[in-house]
């Protein structure tokens, strides 16, 4: 099956870096921002869980013990968490900045950053837009989404565009079928963890 999945992976990721060269002048990410991965819920499939873990007994013991013990403390936070609402955390594969298995990275970790169309919603800007990254420079922080006005300011001849690269399109069962494999049950990152 992981076979199947990595096939499936290598396919989704050429497109979505596609997207991500189509939309080069609104694209501010680079190796350490890490914004993305400091606080958020990470939805994640069995098969992507299974697939991190491949990479992450690749990892040098030290680095699976750091992991471990973030593991560890997220883990205990959440059971602490008394607010209402969603326990936002850091993704433990963070060390120092940056992805420790960046090859085995999630599906919403290979798409966040784009404009995102998701069924029956308005389309989701990224929230690094209103820190000074991803389309903020066509993002007007007031009106809180991108405005035909900042665009035109830009003077870019290349629209922005939404693509549909929502986590729950590409983890759909067409998917599935079409690579013979199955992404099994879906929850937050943390929660794969005994």
């Amino acid at each position: 099956m992981l076979e199947n999945y990595e096939k499936y992976l290598n396919l989704i990721t050429g497109k979505i870096e596609g997207f991500f060269e189509k939309q080069k002048p609104y694209i501010f990410c680079k190796k350490g921002c890490a914004k993305c991965c400091e606080k958020g819920e990470y939805p994640w499939s069995e098969i992507e869980f299974k697939f991190i873990m491949k990479g992450f007994l690749e990892l040098d013991p030290s680095i699976q013990n750091e992991i471990k013990e973030k593991v560890r403390k997220v883990k205990e936070d959440k059971k602490n968490f008394k607010e209402d609402g969603i326990f936002l955390y850091e993704c433990p594969f963070l060390i120092k900045g940056v992805c420790s298995l960046y090859h085995y990275r999630g599906i919403i970790c290979r798409s966040f950053g784009l404009l995102v169309q998701v069924e029956g919603k308005k389309p989701q800007i990224p929230f690094c837009s209103s820190l000074g990254l991803n389309y903020s420079n066509v993002y007007d922080l007031e009106k809180r989404s991108i405005t035909v006005e900042k665009y035109k300011q830009t003077g870019i001849k290349i629209e922005p565009k939404i693509f549909n690269v929502s986590y729950k399109f590409l983890t759909n069962e067409t998917f599935e079928k079409g690579f013979n494999f199955t992404f099994g049950d879906k929850k937050p990152l943390i929660d794969w963890f005994e």
